[in-house]
């Protein structure tokens, strides 16, 4: 989409076509057995943790099936959600760039963590993975609540495999 295109609004948004598979991302994220099950801690930074998470899972798939420009227009919705979050939370405009430079490096660090992880199947290297990138409540079992959230995330990983790509874009759930 050229630059004039997006600034007259003559030309549809391409986010769009993913649009679906960010909000099943937030769905998957919101899943109560992460919070009971794993122990996640059911706060702002549990939450974030776990779309994270989420979307590090996804993107890995994308990038398997070689659709880098829909991994980068999910990575440009996550942003925009992001944005839209921290502005709720009464973050000023000056601050919000920042912020959200911040938690793109973030992304891309975590993205890192996990690829090698979920490429290799690595059960031990994704739990020492969620062990670091995870919040968990002040109470829990750290160990056995990475463990719980790595198991979800290898089946989620293993399901997004046995999709098609379409079937992926379009987050119709089944997933």
């Amino acid at each position: 989409m050229s630059f004039l295109s997006r600034l007259l609004g003559t030309a549809p948004d391409p986010r769009e076509a993913i649009r679906p598979l960010w909000h099943r991302v937030v769905e998957l994220a919101r899943e109560p057995s992460y919070y009971a099950d794993c122990n996640v801690a059911d706060s702002v930074g549990g939450r974030f943790d776990l779309i994270t998470a989420v979307v590090c899972v996804i993107m890995v798939r994308l990038e398997a099936s070689e659709m880098r420009a829909e991994s980068a227009l999910l990575a440009e919705l996550f942003v925009e959600d992001m944005d839209g979050q921290l502005r709720e939370f009464g973050v000023n405009d000056v601050v919000v760039g920042k912020r959200i430079g911040k938690l793109m490096s973030v992304v891309g660090g975590r993205l890192g963590a996990y690829r090698g992880a979920l490429v290799e199947k690595d059960r031990e290297r994704l739990i020492g993975a969620v062990t670091r990138n995870v919040t968990f409540s002040e109470d829990a079992d750290e160990a056995a609540g990475a463990a719980g959230v790595a198991d979800k995330l290898l089946a989620l990983s293993e399901r997004l495999a046995a999709r098609s790509d379409d079937e992926l874009i379009k987050a119709n759930g089944i997933w």
